[in-house]
């Protein structure tokens, strides 16, 4: 895995993260306009993001469109990443 690749990768599971807590958060604050805001555009970055990586790395989870030849099992599996 290259360098840009994992720079990526962390930045999608920080987007992930933000989205997961803004969600719960909203779940008790339902009516919090500023999260919803908050919550809508980081669900938009966080959908960007996954298309280009997508486009130049493959699918992220097994439930994704493959292109031919299946492109799932050409990337490392999460406990061969070195996060570092």
């Amino acid at each position: 895995m290259d360098r840009e690749q994992l720079c990526m990768l962390k930045e999608l599971m920080a987007l992930e993260f933000t989205v997961l807590e803004f969600h719960l958060y909203l779940d008790t604050h339902p009516t919090d306009q500023r999260a919803l805001m908050e919550y809508n555009s980081f669900v938009q970055q966080l959908a960007v993001l996954k298309r280009q990586y997508q486009d130049r790395y493959g699918p992220l989870t097994w439930q994704e469109p493959s292109a031919y030849p299946w492109q799932w099992i050409d990337q490392p599996w999460p406990w061969e990443i070195c996060y570092e």
